[in-house]
C-alpha cells in the first residue's frame, strides 16, 4: 500500500476539487429595512442558519459544489456583504456558514426598501465566483421597493449577463407582496417566488427555497467571461459615517 505523503494528499485534494466544478453561485440578500423589527431580524437570520444546517440542504449544496454569499440590504445606498463567498465542499462548510449567518450583526435598522439597488450590489460581487455555471440572486423582503432604481429596470439587464433572480416574499406588511415580486422582481431562466405567510413562516420557506434553487435546472448558464462590476449602475455615494453593527438583541 503506498505511503500517504503530504504531497500525495494534496494531489488527491486537488483532483477532488477539479472533479467537482461549481454548479451554483448563490447570493442570499436579506432585508433589514425599517419595517423589519429586531425579533423579525432574528427569525430571518436564525431561520437561514437552521436551513443551512439541514442535512438535506447541506447535501444538495455540497453536491452542487455551490458558492454562497450573504448580503444585508435596505435603502438605496445601504448594502453590505456580511458573509463573503464561501465554497460548500463538505457538510462542515455548511455548519461554518450557518454559524457566520447566526452571529452576523445587523448593520441598519431605520431605512427604506431599495430592492433594485440590492440586486445591483449583489450582482457586482460575482467576479470572485466566475467559474460557477449558474448565477442566482435570492432576494427576500417584506415590502415593495420604495427607493432607488426600480427592480424591474435592473432585472432585464442582469438576465442578459446570465443571472437568475428569485424571490421570497414575506407577507403581512403589504397586500399581495408575492404578486409584486412575481411581476417586478424575479427574472431570468427558471425564476420563481416563494411565499412566507409571516416572518414566523420564513425558516421553513427558506429551507424549501434553497432546495429548489439547487435542484431547479435552467437552460442558460452564466457567460464565463462577462463581468458587470464595471458596467452596473452605481448608487449615489453615501455621505454619512460607515454603519456600526446594532447591539445584539
Amino acid at each position: 500500500m503506498p505511503r500517504l505523503t503530504p504531497a500525495l494528499v494534496a494531489s488527491a485534494c486537488l483532483f477532488a476539487t477539479a472533479a467537482q466544478p461549481c454548479d451554483l453561485a448563490l447570493a442570499l440578500a436579506i432585508d433589514v429595512s425599517g419595517s423589519v423589527d429586531p425579533a423579525e431580524y432574528r427569525l430571518q437570520m436564525d431561520g437561514l442558519a437552521a436551513a443551512l444546517r439541514d442535512p438535506t440542504v447541506s447535501d444538495a449544496l455540497v453536491g452542487a459544489a455551490a458558492a454562497v454569499m450573504v448580503v444585508q440590504w435596505t435603502g438605496a445606498s445601504r448594502q453590505a456583504v456580511i458573509v463573503p463567498w464561501r465554497r460548500m465542499l463538505a457538510r462542515s462548510d455548511l455548519l461554518a456558514l450557518a454559524d457566520e449567518v447566526e452571529q452576523a450583526p445587523r448593520l441598519w435598522r431605520h431605512f427604506s426598501t431599495g430592492i433594485g439597488e440590492a440586486l445591483t450590489f449583489s450582482a457586482t460581487q460575482f467576479d470572485a465566483v466566475s467559474d460557477c455555471r449558474r448565477r442566482v440572486i435570492d432576494v427576500s423582503g417584506d415590502g415593495r421597493s420604495n427607493e432607488g432604481v426600480p427592480p424591474e429596470d435592473v432585472g432585464t439587464g442582469l438576465v442578459s449577463y446570465g443571472f437568475t433572480i428569485n424571490g421570497l416574499a414575506i407577507e403581512g406588511s403589504e397586500e399581495d407582496l408575492t404578486g409584486y415580486y412575481r411581476a417586478f422582481v424575479i427574472a431570468g431562466p427558471g425564476a420563481f417566488v416563494m411565499t412566507a405567510k409571516s416572518f414566523a413562516d420564513y425558516p421553513e420557506t427558506i429551507r424549501r427555497k434553497l432546495l429548489t434553487e439547487v435542484a431547479l435546472p435552467v437552460t442558460q448558464a452564466a457567460p464565463e467571461a462577462i463581468s458587470i462590476a464595471q458596467t452596473a449602475p452605481q448608487s449615489a455615494p453615501q455621505t454619512e459615517p460607515e454603519p456600526k453593527p446594532e447591539p445584539a438583541q
